[in-house]
Formats: C-alpha cells, structure tokens, sequence
C-alpha cells in the first residue's frame, strides 16, 4: 500500500526585497508501507524542504501532498489533524531538537499519549532503541549525541507513525554512530510496518539501508529506482557523478572523483535541464528544453 505520494510538488522560499528561491521544483516521489526510500543529492538541492513540507511545516507552492488517501497542508496553530500525527519526523540535529528543560521520559510519553499507548512506558521504548530504560528519568544534556539521536527516534516511533522521516539523521553523529542509527531506523520502523523516508547525502549509508533510491538535484528527481540497480547501473549523468564521489575501500589509496563545477544559484536556475552546465553529456537540447519526469529525467533517455 502507498502511505506517502507526492506529485508535481513546488515549494517557494520567499525573503522580503530578494526574488523568490524555488527550493523545490516539480518533484514527484512515492514510499509504501514497510518501504524503505533513500532521497540523495548535494547540500542545497531541496531535499530538507521537501521532508518539510510533507510534514507540513512548510506550504506547498503547487502540486499535492498525499498521505493514506488525504491531503497534507501546512501545519498552523490550531492542534493538528490526528490523522497527519501518522507522520513523524526525526531532525538531523540531535542536541537541538530535544527539549533541554525537559526529561527525556516525558517527551517520549508526549508521542505515546498521541498514539493513546497507555501500555507502553517511556523506558520501554527506550530500550527498543538500544538505551537503558531507566534513563528515562535523565535532561537531553547528560546524553552523547548519537544517544540523543536514539532518544529522537524513540519519541517519533512513540506516536505509532504509518510513516517515519530522518532529515539527515546522521550527518550530525560521529562516524562510529551513523551506521548503528541509520541501521536502528531502518529496523524499527520495518518492524512496525512503517515507511521511512530517509534523506542524506552519504550514499554509502542508504546503499545500507535503502530499498529504491530517489536522486535530487537543484530542486527535481532526476532519477529513481531499486537501489541496488541504481548503484549498479547509474543513468543520469549526475547519478553517475554522485556515485562516482564515494570513497572505496580498495586499499588503492586513491580519491574519490569530485564533482566539476559549482551548483548555479536556485533562484536564477539554468534554462532547459538544471543540471547541462556541468554535464559532460550535455547536447544543445539540453540547454533549451528541459527533459520529461520519469525513471530518469535526462535527455539521454528520452521517453518512449
């Protein structure tokens, strides 16, 4: 069953006096139930935003937010929907979004009293994260941060969400630690029967974790597909560049490949496809008209 759609999405970043920046720019995505999604790219390409606004706390400029058959819209003031509590989220810093003034047992049994869980106790979940349940009684600050990080996981899956969101969850932790808690979310949220929506810009990781993989640039998905075939096989250009940029461990001492030349600016993109001005495949189409969405947008690959 598809819990997450999200189709044509535009999302406009707007500064009084500068011209609007399109962080998002037609981006389409799926996750299904039990589904594990990995959504890629370079810092600065959109995918926060996008997580953000499937959450609704950001609004959405045009297309449509689909969740378990309803419409997300922004979240207000007013208390939210119960049906969009189903969508949690766990932020990539771990030291800022956890209340410091309150003890990380209570925060978890906010999610548990909005999921009416009148069984399951704060150091319960704890311990389904990997931590002592009897830390339940401790403040944010006397934890690591790849403590913290588990802590966040177990306040969102508290509230029994259809469907869980790590904004780089990992790329705040030490490197020891983003395994083991990109490996946790993937597991527990599996185990629930949860989707999971995971965004980072390690592939390594989501090749860990990731059953299809989403690739984002300057705003659009240029390529999608099961992960392990796209790892094998990448067709877009900038697929290929991404992949191309991740340390082996081939004891060859060499470096990864660096990505040639700069991101343009997302408020003055580059006519045609985004990505032409630093493509070594790039043909005069490319420049004038931008490719079609699909498995991968790119002119190589024109559709059918």
């Amino acid at each position: 069953m598809t819990l997450l759609t999200v189709d044509d999405l535009v999302v406009d970043h707007r500064t009084p006096g500068r011209p609007a920046v399109r962080a998002v720019a037609g981006a389409s995505l799926s996750v299904a139930a039990g589904e594990v999604v990995g959504l890629v790219g370079e810092s600065g390409c959109g995918k926060s935003t996008l997580a953000r606004a499937v959450c609704g706390l950001v609004p959405a400029g045009g297309g449509t937010i689909a969740f378990e058959g309803g419409r997300v819209t922004r979240l207000g003031l007013r208390r939210r929907d119960r049906a969009l509590t189903k969508i949690q989220m766990v932020f990539q810093d771990p030291y800022a979004s956890l209340n410091p003034r309150r003890r990380v047992g209570a925060q978890i049994a906010d999610g548990l009293e909005v999921a009416g869980d009148r069984e399951t106790t704060p150091g319960g979940m704890l311990e389904r994260v990997g931590l002592p349940g009897r830390m339940a009684g401790r403040y944010p600050h006397e934890f690591s941060g790849g403590q913290r990080q588990r802590i966040a996981i177990a306040r969102a899956l508290a509230a029994r969400p259809s469907l869980l969101i790590g904004d780089e969850p990992i790329s705040a932790l030490d490197a020891s630690a983003q395994a083991q808690v990109a490996t946790l979310m993937r597991d527990l949220a599996v185990e629930s029967g949860a989707g999971l929506l995971f965004i980072s810009h390690d592939l390594s990781v989501v090749r860990l974790i990731a059953d299809r993989i989403a690739v984002m640039y300057l705003g659009k998905i240029v390529e999608t597909g099961p992960t392990a075939e796209v790892w094998a096989n990448p067709r877009h250009p900038y697929t290929q560049a991404l992949l191309r940029a991740v340390p082996e461990a081939d004891g060859l001492g060499r470096l990864p490949q660096e990505l040639a030349g700069d991101v343009p600016d997302p408020a003055d993109p580059p006519p045609g496809c985004r990505f032409h001005p630093r493509c070594p495949a790039a043909m005069d189409v490319c420049a004038e008209r931008e490719p079609a969405p699909g498995p991968v947008s790119c002119w190589l690959y024109p559709p059918a």
